[in-house]
């Protein structure tokens, strides 16, 4: 849960200007298990490298206030900065967000992000997601209700307070809109697919028809798309598993018309084994327009009939794509 509210608070991170005074952030920090070096970033920009001996960190900013981040090693904490604060931090790297806490100006809000990221983790992201609409609607309101109401600590500054209830009826309502989708999506299933009729890498074109009495699982996929390569190596561990059984593995780009020179060259120099195509109108293609794409890799089943099996499947990479298989192909 961490890495997705990573993605959805990064969208967030606009600091409340303030004038730009003399005054300073003074940042110091004993932290044990962990390199003596670490980062203060904001929006991914570097604002400060502070180095540390035996553990003890301290040094000074300059900041306009808002939301930053303390990055030690592969791991990251958030951060609240206000020219002003006198802020000191303990933890310990092998109990990294379990051990966060701050004391000295400036702590209440820094102890209620390490609180927020704890909650956040907690959070049972699988399960809320395979709720049903009534469950889920009911789940969510209790979720917002209840981290919104930790807001109403009077030591928490106004603007601190302001700033999370954007963060948060934005980073919650991801949540929302996920879900959402998934339920549309999931609205497909037990319905004819879509078809299609796409250029092959091997020459002409194929429809989704000329692979009927088999099944058939699709990766939609573009050569840019640093998730979708992840999953190849995956990808072609299930092909060779599955090979010879009644199922056909299809990858559909969604490259740009422009670029379909380098969809041929990656499907060569990557070996890519199945069936592959080529959208004819990369995302506004209608059969991806069908299955309401918003984000890729995603991969779709369907049944030898043509009728669709999951229209949001398990990616190769996921454990429970070979318990689907085995059910289904045995």
């Amino acid at each position: 849960m961490k890495k997705f509210f990573l993605t959805v608070t990064t969208l967030l991170l606009t600091a409340t200007a303030i004038a730009q005074n003399k005054e300073y952030v003074t940042f110091s920090a004993t932290i044990a298990n962990g390199p003596n070096e670490a980062t203060i970033t904001s929006r991914g920009k570097l604002i400060k490298n502070i180095s540390g001996k035996n553990g003890v960190f301290k040094d000074t900013l300059r900041v306009k206030e808002g939301m930053y981040e303390l990055h030690i090693g592969e791991e990251y904490t958030d951060l609240y900065l206000k020219n002003g604060y006198d802020l000191k931090m303990k933890m310990d790297v092998n109990q990294f967000d379990e051990s966060v806490v701050y004391e000295g100006i400036g702590a209440p809000e820094n102890n209620f992000l390490a609180k927020q990221i704890l909650l956040d983790e907690k959070l049972d992201f699988n399960g809320l997601m395979a709720s049903n609409e009534a469950d889920f609607n009911a789940k969510y309101n209790e979720i917002l209700k209840n981290n919104m109401s930790r807001l109403d600590d009077k030591s928490l500054s106004p603007s601190f307070v302001a700033l999370q209830k954007k963060q948060m009826e934005m980073k919650y309502g991801q949540l929302k809109t996920i879900y959402d989708q998934r339920v549309k999506v999931g609205k497909m299933n037990n319905t004819m697919a879509p078809s299609f009729d796409y250029v092959n890498y091997k020459g002409g074109k194929s429809k989704l028809e000329d692979f009927r009495g088999k099944f058939v699982y699709i990766d939609l996929w573009a050569t840019w798309c640093g998730p979708c390569r992840a999953e190849i190596p995956f990808l072609k561990d299930v092909e060779k598993k599955y090979h010879g059984k009644n199922i056909v593995f299809m990858s559909i780009s969604i490259d740009k018309q422009t670029d379909v020179e380098k969809w041929k060259k990656m499907v060569k120099e990557k070996e890519l084994g199945g069936v592959q195509l080529f959208a004819d109108n990369d995302w506004n293609s209608k059969f991806v327009q069908d299955f309401k794409v918003t984000g890729i890799p995603r991969f779709i089943l369907i049944d030898p009939n043509g009728k669709v099996v999951n229209a949001d499947a398990p990616r190769p990479s996921s454990p429970e794509l070979a318990s689907v298989f085995d059910k289904l192909l045995n």
